[in-house]
């Protein structure tokens, strides 16, 4: 990975690219520390430090500390990302959209990113207004009224609206990638605080301490695991042959190659662990902003929100952890198998192979083609989709731990997952540049 970084710095075009990058990236973290006007940052920081360890806490982690401060960048990206979900999920049920977004092209794609970015904005006002409202009787706001909500709603929407033209950037003019980007330069950006955490834990006596030092090693140890493991299954692929008859065209012989069709185990990337964590923080949001007095109580919305935060929340009953880590489990296993046949249809691939005269060896052309990259597609679907929703949940259900590392496994799930589609990028980067033979030296 250093050494792609290295031979990338090098490229006069890809170090522009990434100087590029590095320069919105900066933007970003400086915009999460652009408190909202109007704002009391005393009594900010007092209801943020109360409020540690709730969904504040994972909010606050994906933003990069943005929420606690009631930065412009306080949404992040989440309304970006709730609205590809809802998009995609129409797409499943209108057919006009279905077909726009798989056989409209360029164009089509346009439009689909137009409806996502409009309802990103409509998602974020929503979100924006329910802030306000939500905070409005803490006694966060100094002047609270009509124009201190309208400026603080307008200050958020605007935030997500520049993350998402900062993200669209670093994707189109950049490496790549730049809603991951940014959820990424968010979670890394509280690695400090995560070594602080462990520090404190050696030190919690005021003298070092063996049993804290002992805890730590076994989280860093730990960690570690889950990252050789997460980088197994993000590069492990399954490799089907292909081998394309000779034909003959005029004096010339075409064809007569063998080659092969890389499947990985997690094609759909790291996608489906960001979508499903929106999905299940979405109720708590909703409840946390609209309806804060019932949180407290016995009723419906009160279990619906400790269920949706035991995410989150190491304080959350045993129970509502368990049904929550089924439900999310059930939720990334269907982004996954969702993605991956968005992004790789058999049968397409079927047609493509039996129209330039190639066949799986032992395999029939046409359907039986088909059935047998489902099969496997599937297989290793299964296996990538069950490994990556075991790291993200296993944090979660450690709840006899006095360290809270509730969201460790999703953070470290995205981070790598993120960091290798990066590399990838760059690599395929200057490959196109010809510098194939200078990577592998």
């Amino acid at each position: 990975m250093f050494k792609t970084i290295k031979n990338a710095w090098k490229t006069p075009e890809v170090r522009k690219k990434l100087l590029y990058t590095l320069i919105l990236i900066i933007i970003f973290r400086l915009g999460c520390f652009i408190t909202v006007p109007g704002v009391d940052t005393i009594a900010l920081g007092e209801q943020m430090q109360s409020a540690t360890g709730s969904l504040t806490g994972l909010i606050n982690t994906i933003s990069g500390g943005a929420f606690s401060k009631l930065s412009i960048f306080s949404m992040t990206i989440t309304p970006y990302i709730t609205a590809s979900i809802v998009i995609q999920l129409l797409a499943m049920i209108i057919p006009s959209l279905e077909k726009m977004m798989k056989e409209g092209g360029e164009t089509g794609k346009q439009k689909i990113n137009k409806y996502t970015k409009l309802m990103s904005l409509v998602l974020a006002l929503v979100e924006g207004l329910g802030i306000y409202i939500s905070y409005s009787s803490s006694g966060i706001f100094i002047n609270p009224g009509l124009l201190t909500g309208a400026i603080v709603v307008l200050s958020l929407v605007t935030g997500t609206a520049i993350l998402m033209w900062l993200g669209e950037q670093i994707t189109n003019k950049g490496i790549g990638n730049g809603i991951s980007m940014i959820i990424f330069v968010g979670i890394v950006s509280r690695l400090p605080s995560g070594i602080i955490v462990l520090w404190n834990l050696i030190t919690a006596s005021g003298a070092v301490n063996t049993v804290g030092i002992v805890t730590s090693l076994a989280i860093i140890v730990g960690a570690i695991i889950l990252v050789a493991g997460v980088v197994f299954v993000q590069q492990a692929e399954r490799r089907v042959p292909v081998q394309y008859a000779k034909k003959v065209v005029g004096r010339k012989m075409y064809g007569g190659q063998n080659t092969h069709i890389p499947l990985k185990l997690a094609m759909a990337g790291v996608m489906p662990v960001i979508f499903a964590s929106s999905f299940m923080t979405f109720p708590a949001m909703m409840i946390q902003i609209f309806a804060a007095d019932k949180i407290g109580g016995t009723g419906f919305l009160a279990g619906l929100y400790q269920f949706s935060i035991a995410t989150s929340s190491s304080s959350v009953a045993w129970g509502y952890s368990l049904a929550n880590a089924i439900v999310y489990l059930l939720l990334i296993v269907g982004f996954t198998f969702f993605y991956t046949y968005a992004t790789f249809n058999p049968a397409e691939v079927a047609t493509n192979i039996k129209q330039n005269g190639g066949f799986i060896p032992g395999i029939r052309a046409g359907k039986p083609t088909t059935d047998y990259l489902t099969s496997i597609l599937t297989k290793l679907t299964w296996f990538g989709a069950l490994f990556l929703s075991l790291i993200a949940i296993l944090p979660m259900l450690m709840r006899f731990s006095s360290v809270d590392i509730s969201f460790g496994g999703t953070s470290i799930l995205i981070v790598v997952g993120v960091a290798l589609e990066t590399v990838q990028q760059l690599e395929s980067q200057l490959v196109m540049r010809h510098y194939k033979g200078f990577l592998e030296k």
